[in-house]
């Protein structure tokens, strides 16, 4: 090789080095999220974790939540929708059991995260976005970054895609209350279909498999998605009352799924119902942590309308033991409000605790103002982070009126 041949070389190798580290800069932060919030939650499908592995989710959040793109938690992306949270995601591609030849439906296109996903897994992504500004943004978005199986379609999910029908697997990332008819018609013979069912905030996973032209339906886990809007939310009967806003199952006695998760409460982490250590009734539900920074937590949702009602006061029984912090200063044992907007952004958090060391049964409650635009509510218990061991039992709310 020539002198001058070497020094181009070396040229291409250095802008080879000086790029890899910016261009892959999130990869150790991918790592640790697949590791901490995908793998060690029970997901084992070593294709899912590859393709969450693989798929730069810094790239389907706005600028300005970048430095959250890889922490388990769904964020706003306009258009009153958002992002699952990378588990779900992961969840939701194993469950229906990708094969490298299988065409793919999804219902909710949003930022495009979910389609990029199954991309790598599958022969052909179908997608479709009822958010026109989404869907077109989401469509260049999965061109530019080389996701060229994946099919984009602004329109009503309702519908489907009958053209390209009949699928092997139908993904629905938005809850209608029942099962749209055309989606039963479009997945083959054999296929499955997985779902959020149910009303606003009370929500549950359905795998259906489609044999003899019906569906075998699976109850799964509580979720909490945004609505399926179009046809399904005009056909919806039952609407929340945002004057009224209410914990569903907050003693714990409910459990219609004999699965050891609290019914009504969804994205459960390390979370066990306990028949032994109740203070009220024959339940109550522990969370316990041994790695700091691991997420131990409930969440549950309710409209509420910060117009008429002025606070919230949000009162439980909580029991605790060795709790300590986790890594970073947020990671305490503690109970959360979240208000968002109509438009579904955060406009103010609140915190009851935090909670340390240990202590039996005893009552806390306080009143949280709630912010005049709040549209919605979510109520987040837990060790967030913290090590130790958590109960909480009648969890409960009630409001004052402007």
């Amino acid at each position: 090789m020539s002198i001058s041949g070497t020094v181009l070389s070396l040229l291409v190798v250095g802008v080879l080095v000086s790029q890899t580290p910016a261009a892959d800069q999130h990869e150790p932060q991918r790592l640790r999220m697949v590791e901490d919030y995908i793998r060690a939650e029970g997901v084992e499908n070593p294709r899912v974790l590859e393709a969450m592995r693989s798929v730069p989710r810094h790239e389907f959040v706005p600028q300005r939540m970048r430095d959250r793109a890889y922490q388990d938690q769904a964020l706003s992306i306009g258009g009153r929708q958002t992002i699952s949270p990378p588990f779900i995601v992961a969840w939701m591609t194993e469950t229906i059991d990708p094969q490298s030849t299988d065409r793919v439906l999804e219902i909710g296109t949003g930022s495009g995260y979910q389609a990029a996903v199954l991309s790598g897994l599958v022969a052909e992504v179908y997608t479709i976005e009822i958010v026109a500004s989404l869907g077109k943004t989401a469509a260049r978005r999965l061109s530019r970054l080389g996701y060229d199986n994946v099919h984009t379609r602004i329109g009503d999910g309702y519908k489907g895609w009958d053209e390209n029908a009949p699928f092997d697997g139908i993904i629905v990332t938005c809850s209608p209350e029942s099962v749209p008819e055309p989606l039963v018609e479009q997945l083959r013979e054999g296929g499955r279909m997985l779902i959020p069912l149910g009303e606003r905030y009370q929500q549950v996973f359905y795998l259906f498999e489609k044999s003899g032209g019906q569906l075998e339906q699976k109850r799964l886990v509580p979720t909490l998605f945004v609505p399926m809007t179009g046809i399904s939310e005009a056909q919806r009967k039952v609407r929340p009352d945002p004057l009224r806003p209410a914990l569903v199952n907050g003693s714990f006695e409910d459990d219609d799924n004999s699965d050891q998760r609290a019914d009504n409460w969804h994205y459960q982490r390390q979370t066990t119902l306990s028949d032994d250590d109740s203070l009220h009734g024959k339940r109550c539900l522990l969370l316990e942590n041994k790695e700091p920074g691991r997420l131990a937590q409930i969440l549950q949702g309710t409209a509420i309308d910060g117009r008429r009602i002025a606070a919230v006061r949000l009162q439980l029984w909580v029991r605790h033991a060795e709790i300590e912090p986790g890594l970073e200063a947020y990671q305490q044992a503690s109970a959360m409000l979240h208000f968002y907007d109509a438009g579904r952004r955060t406009i103010g958090t609140d915190v009851i605790g935090p909670w340390r060391g240990s202590l039996d049964w005893h009552r806390t409650s306080r009143e949280i103002t709630v912010p005049k635009a709040a549209r919605e509510m979510i109520v987040r218990v837990g060790l967030n982070g913290a090590t130790g061991q958590l109960w909480i039992d009648n969890v409960d709310l009630t409001v004052r009126p402007r």
